[in-house]
């Protein structure tokens, strides 16, 4: 049996067609305008999950670059202050020397005593040394200060300040103050209060010799810590570089249209829907009394 086609089925399904053309039209549009092949979930369910995990990661990429940026300058700022204490405690340990000499008077010994208060004074400079309001030689302290007028340390051991760099890896940024200058009455700043003494009331200063080369020793084996984190950081920041495009290049392999293919597809859509268009010309054009004829 034949299936009865009227003119108005036809007329529906030449309209349905022309908005089929008309649709597929405006989403090849919204693709070219946007740039981006998949404009909501639908689109294309599986490359949606794949853009969401991967702008994740673009985000967590983000707040490592951020952390490493600030992890080098925390590590930078303590640098900067250990170099600057090595050169302050060669000072004294020249001056000291020199106190040594058994035939200075007491002018001379005290001109090199008030050299070496100067240098603690610089000394306690360095150790008290910030970065963004926030003391490096003291962890988490918020004091203020890593040391105290009586030489005392604000820090806490064990609480030092970290930055996260990579999924695994997190960076210590600070310095341990104590560890460094010492603290209280075992402190550099005590050590070169006993110096001045020394050489004030005519004492051989170079007693003191000893005990400075092991608080330099301790300077210089933080520097080598703040070394290899910096080199660290440096490491992640590469590694964060390298990922952070190969995620931007993966990400546009997923949503971003191919230009030129987008262009030529829109250019047959519309050879397809004047077409259509034609057509349905032709198809709608008979009226009732072309049927009466």
């Amino acid at each position: 049996m034949i299936p009865r086609v009227t003119h108005l089925t036809v007329q529906r399904q030449t309209l349905s067609n022309l908005q089929g053309n008309l649709t597929s039209m405006a989403d090849l549009q919204a693709k070219l305008s946007s740039g981006k092949k998949i404009t909501v979930p639908s689109d294309d369910p599986a490359g949606a999950s794949d853009v969401l995990r991967l702008r994740g990661e673009q985000r967590a990429l983000t707040q490592y670059a951020r952390n490493a940026t600030d992890g080098d300058s925390w590590l930078t700022t303590v640098d900067a202050a250990l170099q600057s204490s090595m050169t302050a405690m060669r000072r004294a340990r020249d001056l000291t020397i020199q106190g040594g000499n058994g035939g200075l008077g007491p002018t001379s010994r005290e001109a090199l005593a008030a050299e070496i208060e100067g240098v603690r004074d610089s000394l306690m400079d360095q150790a008290n040394a910030s970065y963004a309001g926030r003391t490096v030689f003291a962890g988490t302290s918020d004091a203020g200060r890593a040391f105290q007028a009586d030489y005392s340390w604000t820090g806490t051991a064990g609480a030092s300040v970290d930055r996260r760099v990579g999924d695994a890896t997190t960076v210590r940024v600070d310095a341990d103050g104590s560890a460094v200058f010492g603290e209280g009455a075992t402190s550099v700043f005590a050590l070169l209060d006993q110096v001045a003494a020394t050489l004030r009331g005519g004492g051989d200063s170079t007693t003191h010799l000893n005990a400075i080369d092991d608080r330099m020793d301790a300077m210089l084996t933080e520097l080598s810590s703040v070394g290899a984190r910096q080199n660290q950081v440096g490491s992640a920041q590469t590694s964060i570089v390298s990922n952070q495009l190969t995620t931007k290049t993966q990400l546009s392999g997923i949503e971003d249209i191919d230009l030129a293919q987008t262009i030529l597809d829109i250019q047959m859509q519309e050879v397809a829907y004047k077409g259509a268009l034609g057509a349905a010309g032709k198809v709608l054009q008979p009226s009732l009394m072309d049927f009466l004829r």
